[in-house]
């Protein structure tokens, strides 16, 4: 079930996409590559859509 209306996310989605923001700020920080957690976050949203629009059909 979505966090909100608007929104396609769970809240167990919403707090590993933040999690995982976190994790990318602190590596850049120290300038370390993000691109596998940036892919990370991105599957976690593409599935929460296509879940969602599935849903909707």
């Amino acid at each position: 079930m979505p966090a909100t209306n608007h929104d396609d996310l769970t809240w167990s989605e919403i707090a590993r996409v933040v999690a995982i923001g976190a994790q990318i700020q602190r590596r850049k920080n120290r300038g370390k590559a993000t691109k596998r957690l940036e892919k990370q976050a991105d599957e976690i949203v593409a599935k929460a859509q296509a879940r969602e629009n599935a849903r909707r059909k």
